[in-house]
């Protein structure tokens, strides 16, 4: 009988014997012993806050170009649609050349090769004197966000021991967030061509730390240069008692080297971490946080909730903020299952929330609802005539507000984590960035046709919709995603080689 892709958990693997933990897992204290993990950790991750800064970069700047005296920089209703979705079209690319470079250069040239679209991108917004600089700069900074994010998560893992693989897990978000809220706050101080060059400061510090960071010792072994693998480990871990791990690394590596044909590929073993990997991206763009966070100034003009869009911004990157700090902190010890679980639930009440109120609540005083709303999208936002304050037009925003921090606790970072975690060693570049080609695709079409759907049937549909996505992934979760938390990759690899119902002997 065939088995279900994932089971549930049991209290421990029995595929390696047991050893005794490092010095470094044995005390949440002694995570100061991996403070090296820490630095390469960052020094990766700056890639995420470049990532988090170019996304958003549309938000002050498409009000300011379709005011815009020069001609040939005044976006239309069009022209300004293109160049804020233009960017998950360049992420599709990039998610789609990782799947090449991530096992050809390594994750970590990888990364620093991400500086260079990045660089010329933010060059040519800069400098743009024509639409075509503003959309070529715009995808070339997509394609670099859509590299990083499939190669540092990856990077991130497979150089973190298992005690805080969780926590540095949730940073690559962390640093994304704290990208969008740094855009958002120059953004009051500096012209849009400024903000283009600032973008540059980022990409440059991660060049520079990471050109003294090792790279993963599991690629490197994987490339047959031991010698330097065990120096990369030794020197991550600052301790010479590396050998145990190594060996099992060193182990896991010799008996997958070589690469996933398409033959293995439809071996359970294989294809059941990376069906659950592309699954879980999939998933997570469908609950909606693309179109959420793009039209949010449109929701709210919809359905009566008018605030100034730097307020928006600012509760939102708070909200975020916090919660994907809640994430970091709860991660190796609440599990990654029980987060996602409260995630699920979270952004299920929310999504219902809003879609019960744009169904009954009351309406926004505009002579055509649907017109605005894609008006209010690409055009500048006009103020609704002041009416009596009504307590009920605070359910809208309490209920993004619900939304985003359920997303940031949970399906935000953890399917970045578990994408990194559950992914074979063999197929681990290819499949990081399938995963990222995928969610992006599913990014740019949510985001293009959320308008059509709204104008065609009506704002609580879309929100329907995601509400039911939410219960998918409750039953998604319980079924398919496994627990992690406190297992080597080695240990997490071998599960899948088992074909157990469980993680019980």
């Amino acid at each position: 009988m065939q088995q279900p892709l994932l089971g549930a958990e049991g209290p421990d693997y029995d595929t390696f014997p047991e050893a005794p933990p490092s010095p470094g897992e044995r005390t949440r204290a002694g995570a100061l012993q991996n403070r090296r993990v820490f630095l390469a950790t960052f020094a990766a991750v700056l890639g995420n806050f470049s990532f988090g800064y170019a996304l958003v970069y549309t938000s002050p700047v498409i009000p300011v170009l379709k005011q815009s005296s020069d001609p040939a920089l005044h976006l239309n209703k069009i022209q300004a649609s293109w160049f804020g979705s233009v960017f998950t079209l360049g992420a599709a690319a990039g998610g789609l050349s990782a799947m090449l470079l991530n096992d050809l250069l390594g994750r970590k040239l990888s990364i620093m090769f991400s500086a260079v679209p990045s660089a010329i991108g933010y060059a040519l917004m800069a400098g743009a004197h024509g639409l075509w600089m503003l959309l070529l700069g715009r995808m070339l900074t997509g394609f670099a966000g859509g590299l990083t994010a499939a190669c540092i998560p990856v990077y991130v893992s497979e150089i973190a021991p298992p005690g805080v693989r969780g926590a540095l897990g949730a940073t690559p978000q962390l640093m994304a967030v704290f990208g969008s809220l740094s855009l958002y706050a120059l953004g009051l101080l500096l012209p849009w061509r400024w903000l283009a060059v600032a973008g540059e400061g980022p990409v440059l510090v991660m060049i520079l730390l990471l050109s003294f960071m090792p790279n993963s010792p599991r690629f490197l072994l994987s490339k047959g240069r031991d010698e330097e693998a065990l120096q990369a480990l030794t020197w991550l871990r600052a301790d010479s008692e590396v050998h145990w791990e190594f060996e099992q690394i060193q182990d896991n590596v010799r008996r997958q080297s070589s690469r996933v044909s398409w033959a293995e590929a439809r071996d359970p073993r294989v294809y059941r971490p990376i069906l659950i990997a592309v699954l879980m991206r999939f998933l997570q763009q469908l609950t909606g946080i693309t179109p959420i966070l793009v039209y949010l100034q449109t929701i709210f003009d919809s359905t009566s909730v008018v605030l100034p869009s730097q307020e928006d911004a600012a509760i939102v990157g708070a909200v975020r903020l916090l919660s994907v700090l809640i994430a970091a902190v709860t991660m190796d010890l609440a599990g990654r299952k029980v987060l996602l679980y409260v995630s699920a639930s979270i952004m299920f009440v929310a999504n219902l929330t809003l879609g019960l109120y744009a169904q009954f609540g009351p309406k926004p005083l505009t002579p055509n609802s649907t017109v605005s709303l894609e008006i209010v999208t690409l055009e500048a936002t006009e103020q609704p005539t002041a009416t009596a304050f009504n307590y009920l037009t605070l359910i809208p925003l309490l209920a993004t507000m619900l939304f985003i921090m359920g997303y940031a606790m949970g399906w935000g970072p953890i399917t970045w984590l578990l994408m990194s975690e559950v992914l074979p060693l063999r197929a681990r570049g290819m499949a990081s960035g399938l995963c990222v080609l995928v969610s992006w695709l599913t990014a740019f079409i949510l985001t293009k046709y959320f308008l059509l759907a709204v104008n065609a049937f009506g704002l609580q549909v879309p929100f329907f919709f995601f509400s039911a996505i939410c219960l998918l992934s409750l039953l998604f979760t319980g079924c398919c995603v496994p627990e992690t938390k406190g297992r080597s990759l080695e240990q997490i690899e071998a599960f899948f080689h088992t074909q157990r119902m469980s993680f019980r002997p």
